[in-house]
């Protein structure tokens, strides 16, 4: 049995639990991350990183590269078919990226796995947490192969079903929509706008169309029941029911599909004595919006900076700071997403009347740029 000495274990190498580690190589402080798969996650249901994260990773200097990579869509539009309810603009933000990126999970991944490896980390892979103890110097982790990991403090960043927040004994209440949710990235013939995000109401559910960066797009939906794989056939109606019906569009391929459930679930807490949970671990939500990546990412380095002046000052008031603070938004986070996936299914005099509130709260300013604030996360900054 071998025993590994730490400050800091990262369990989990999403893009969660590779920021977390790359901000503390880059402070010096030694940390290990573990993951239980044998290579990163070659698939995503992330595509969007939002400003507030890119400026928080701007100091990781990982921003510039995660730019290169993605296309920018300054506009995000809520419509009901073919009528815009309410138009929300990116580009007049107060920030150096006044724009959504469209970039996939997997390469935002990607990016900040070579940033680690640069600064002197690597990910040790498959290696499974599967019990910790923790006393008053620090958390003793074990793993599936009997490998004992000694750390100061652990970080569990292994998403929704999460080891450490369950041995750590951190409650996850909450819930799941009865819906599944169809995920397709498809090449089209049509016009779809390549730099913008559009929200589709419609009698039958919502629907998200976002471009990416190689020129096809990613579509998703709530359904009762969605297939395992979704056909060329399946998203093709998808968009014939819900999409835009003055400039319909011919899905030629599915590139990638898959379907999934979604839970919307906040963690009793964020901090059990030394360990420490982020991300999927501590909050998981409906993907409209486009801000789970995004708000585990913020987590990231909000969590890793504690880390740093607890570990160099030696006062742990920062890990409780951290917890105070980013707990709070996870909520915020799940009330805005909640309300835009609910929102988009109303029928008859409903329907009226959401579309007409919503057309007339659209004529402010102050409506649409607090809208942009909000999805943009630059709302979150003082936090």
């Amino acid at each position: 049995m071998s025993t590994i000495t730490t400050d800091v274990l990262v369990a989990g190498a999403g893009p969660t639990g590779l920021a977390v580690a790359a901000t503390l190589a880059a402070a010096g402080i030694d940390v290990t991350v573990i993951d239980n798969q044998a290579s990163g996650d070659n698939t995503s249901r992330a595509a969007v990183v939002h400003a507030r994260t890119l400026e928080v990773l701007a100091d990781l200097e990982v921003s510039a590269r995660l730019v290169e990579k993605g296309i920018k869509a300054p506009r995000f539009t809520i419509r009901d078919r073919d009528k815009v309810l309410v138009p929300i603009r990116f580009d007049d933000l107060p920030t150096t990226f006044p724009y959504a990126l469209m970039v996939s999970q997997a390469v935002t991944e990607q990016v900040l796995l070579e940033r680690l490896i640069e600064l002197g980390g690597h990910v040790r892979r498959p290696l499974t947490l599967v019990d910790l103890v923790q006393d008053d110097t620090g958390v003793t982790a074990t793993t599936e192969d009997g490998t004992e990991i000694r750390a100061r403090y652990l970080v569990g960043a292994d998403g929704m079903h999460s080891t450490v927040r369950d041995k750590a004994g951190i409650g996850f209440p909450g819930g799941k929509y009865a819906e599944s949710f169809s995920l397709a990235d498809v090449r089209i013939e049509g016009d779809l706008p390549h730099d913008e995000v559009i929200l589709y109401f419609s009698p039958e559910g919502t629907l998200v169309s976002a471009p990416l960066p190689d020129g096809s797009f990613r579509f998703v939906a709530p359904v009762s029941e969605a297939p395992e794989e979704p056909d060329v056939d399946y998203v093709q109606g998808l968009l014939d029911r819900r999409g835009s019906l003055e400039s319909p569009v011919a899905v030629t391929e599915v590139v990638w599909g898959s379907r999934f459930r979604v839970h919307h679930r906040v963690a009793d807490a964020y901090r059990a004595g030394r360990v420490l949970i982020a991300g999927d671990a501590a909050h998981v939500h409906s993907p409209a919006g486009g801000q789970g990546m995004n708000t585990g990412l913020q987590d990231a380095i909000v969590l890793a900076d504690a880390l740093v002046t607890t570990i160099t000052g030696g006062d742990e008031a920062a890990l409780d700071d951290y917890a105070s603070r980013r707990r709070p938004v996870a909520q915020e986070v799940i009330e805005l997403s909640d309300r835009l996936t609910r929102f988009g299914i109303a029928h008859g005099v409903r329907r009226s009347v959401r579309n007409l509130v919503l057309s007339t709260l659209a004529r402010h300013p102050r409506f649409r740029t607090m809208l942009a604030w909000r999805l943009s996360g630059l709302v979150y900054r003082d936090r």
